[in-house]
């Protein structure tokens, strides 16, 4: 290891060696253009923009896109922007889990799955989404299938087979109902970009979600963008967390890291150093202009991993956890039903309708959207501002950071501790005028101001 080590330092000075010459002699550093990683354009109206993941199967009593397209009216009021279905297709029923099955089993990549309603009910759910000014994206499986799809006995070169020559699942995952795509095969991709391109003409929708989008050729991402964006416009979210799925083809990822961050500080497993890893990560490894999703909660870690309660523990501490996925760098989700408190796991495979009640996340949520749509330092990738990092007096255990452009400033402190915290900061970057979002207050802060915070209190300055 030091061998390999000193050969890399060796190497390393040899290369900026190099360098330092070829600029004396070419003047390489005046000709110099940066160019930017993200080559992709998102959509003008994602740059403030926040998800709603909809389970279309529990999110109302009936579970269908009709009884959905009534609740829209709601989830403008709540300001949300991105309605995300999840998988709309017939699902299969061969080797199916439970009675109903996954929708990520997809049996049809051109039908409608008629538990939800019919194409007809899509467009209609689309058509009214667009009248209230928000955009719909839907859920695509894009690595496997379910077994009984007609391409398995159509095109049975499509798949990827195992050592004795048989149809697979995806490798060391209990995915028993699906069968793996061989992205090898030309005229699978072909099929594939195919079908994505038929929702966005058929039904007018304005992107996708893609399931474990890292499963799959990155190349293949790329030509699907291009492909899509020559139809209309479309963001597109990718299940997974890799810097290089942000040059050509997806406008966010997934912020795991920043999610298990808070649970890991949330349940008593970690300091907020955690968080400082992810942000510092974040910055360094991601382009300004790459989108991250951030959330305390989506389908799979409700059913899968518990409720927030079970996961995050107290009410207060969920709330922390909302206002940091929102006025944070990142791009918030809201899972269906965290605005009412649901405090069950949902069930996967079978009909477990949400059990709507009057919470007080949703005042919470509707403040902090609101906040983010019109202030431009919370804005998303180049469109916003950096965090920044206000050190304090006590930095394992209270979080406090500003967001500022020549517009717009924000200064968030959060006590992520169940004890009352009298906090003093460090630097001139907090002095001004503020209005406090949740209490209304005006406050006058400098550089030697110092703040108590009870248990879990977060507040939120806006200048």
């Amino acid at each position: 290891m030091k061998k390999l080590t000193l050969i890399l330092l060796l190497l390393g000075l040899c290369a900026c060696t190099n360098i330092s010459k070829k600029t004396k002699t070419t003047n390489i550093s005046s000709n110099y253009v940066p160019q930017e990683y993200v080559k992709l354009t998102h959509p003008q109206w994602s740059k403030n923009a926040s998800f709603y993941q909809i389970n279309t199967r529990q999110f109302t009593p009936e579970g269908t896109f009709a009884a959905a397209e009534h609740q829209l009216p709601r989830l403008k009021e709540l300001g949300v922007d991105i309605l995300w279905l999840m998988p709309i297709h017939p699902i299969g029923e061969e080797n199916r889990k439970g009675s109903l099955g996954s929708p990520y089993s997809v049996k049809d990549y051109y039908g409608v799955n008629p538990e939800f309603g019919t194409l007809d009910d899509l467009k209609s759910f689309v058509n009214a989404a667009h009248e209230l000014g928000m955009y719909v994206i839907l859920d695509w499986v894009a690595n496997h299938s379910a077994w009984d799809n007609e391409l398995r006995h159509k095109h049975p070169n499509w798949y990827t087979k195992n050592s004795q020559g048989n149809f697979q699942p995806t490798p060391w995952w209990d995915w028993s109902d699906i069968i793996d795509f061989d992205y090898n095969v030309p005229e699978m991709r072909e099929y594939m970009t195919d079908a994505m391109k038929y929702w966005v003409k058929e039904a007018n929708i304005d992107g996708y979600r893609c399931d474990v989008a890292g499963f799959v050729p990155l190349d293949f991402w790329e030509n699907v963008r291009s492909e899509l964006d020559a139809i209309k416009p479309v963001f597109m979210l990718a299940e997974w967390e890799m810097r290089d799925l942000h040059a050509k083809a997806f406008d966010a990822t997934y912020a795991w890291s920043w999610q298990e961050a808070i649970h890991d500080i949330l349940s008593g497993h970690a300091d907020l150093n955690r968080l400082f890893v992810y942000y510092s990560w974040n910055e360094g490894a991601y382009p300004k202009n790459s989108y991250r999703m951030t959330y305390v909660s989506n389908h799979d870690a409700n059913s899968w991993e518990g409720t927030v309660f079970e996961r995050y523990g107290s009410e207060e501490k969920v709330a922390t956890a909302i206002v940091l996925s929102i006025v944070g760098e990142g791009m918030p989700l809201i899972y269906n039903g965290l605005e009412a408190g649901n405090n069950k796991r949902l069930e996967f495979f079978e009909k477990d309708p949400i059990k709507w009640k009057e919470h007080e996340f949703k005042p919470l949520i509707q403040k902090l959207l609101a906040l983010q749509k019109q202030n431009s330092a919370l804005w998303h990738g180049k469109y916003g501002a950096r965090m920044e990092r206000i050190y304090n007096t006590n930095p394992t255990e209270v979080f406090s950071f500003i967001r500022e452009n020549t517009k717009d400033k924000v200064f968030v402190v959060i006590n992520f501790s169940d004890k009352e915290q009298d906090i003093q900061f460090m630097g001139p970057q907090t002095a001004g005028v503020y209005t406090e979002l949740f209490s209304k207050q005006k406050a006058t802060l400098t550089e030697d101001t110092s703040l108590k915070l009870a248990p879990w209190e977060y507040r939120v300055y806006v200048q």
